[in-house]
């Protein structure tokens, strides 16, 4: 599936900016910086000016994030791929399950979305959720994923190398510290991905958008994919 983006009214933004991503502080104490959305950058018009806009941002090219695999904690001895199975789209979010606001707010605002698309569109979207603290997620991250979504994927690995590539084509940012109290601290950003079947980032979702602008782009993109 190739997206044609002249059918899409989308907001576009670029590599550098997304890449510059805020941490939002999301730590296991419950303090929260207010999430900051990426600059956006003008785009042509489409060749309907009737067309909806999507919510959330596209980059331009669309970045290829498919590289690199990540151990799937819900089918241990197998990894998962950042591909969404032929003529569909994959969720990806990257968070942690002692968050105590970001990760459980954009997780079940997913689940509404799921909910709002018709069935055979939702029966195409997978859910996927990476911890970026796998030292203490990798045995519960299954159960977490799946209290929103019932067939959602987890996946994590205690190799920073390989989380590190793997989270870097979306533009991810995450920190996770000891104090000297020895409490951990853990700041990640806070958007959610879209990923079409060829592996690329076709849409990301800025934490806050709400369940209907999601679902009403995912149903855009299928409808865009349609038409190709």
């Amino acid at each position: 599936m190739r997206l044609d983006r002249t059918h899409l009214s989308t907001r576009t933004v670029g590599l550098a900016v997304v890449a510059a991503l805020v941490l939002l502080g999301c730590s296991s104490e419950g303090d929260s910086a207010e999430p900051t959305v990426p600059s956006e950058t003008s785009t042509a018009v489409t060749d309907d000016a009737a067309d909806r806009e999507l919510a959330g941002i596209v980059r331009d090219p669309a970045p290829v994030v498919d590289a690199t695999t990540v151990p799937s904690l819900t089918e241990p001895g197998t990894d998962l791929v950042f591909r969404a199975e032929p003529g569909g789209f994959q969720s990806v979010y990257f968070g942690y399950t002692n968050c105590p606001d970001v990760c459980p707010t954009t997780m079940a605002d997913w689940a509404v979305t799921m909910r709002r698309l018709p069935e055979d569109l939702a029966a195409q979207v997978s859910t996927v959720m990476v911890t970026v603290d796998p030292d203490r997620d990798n045995e519960i991250l299954p159960g977490y994923v799946e209290s929103f979504v019932a067939d959602a994927e987890a996946a994590g690995t205690t190799d920073a190398d390989r989380l590190e590539a793997a989270a870097a084509p979306f533009g991810v940012s995450y920190d996770v510290v000891t104090t000297d109290e020895g409490d951990i601290d853990v700041s990640h950003s806070g958007f959610l991905y879209l990923v079409d079947d060829q592996g690329h980032l076709v849409v990301t979702w800025p934490f806050g958008t709400s369940s209907s602008e999601m679902a009403a782009d995912v149903e855009q993109l299928f409808t865009a994919q349609d038409t190709t």
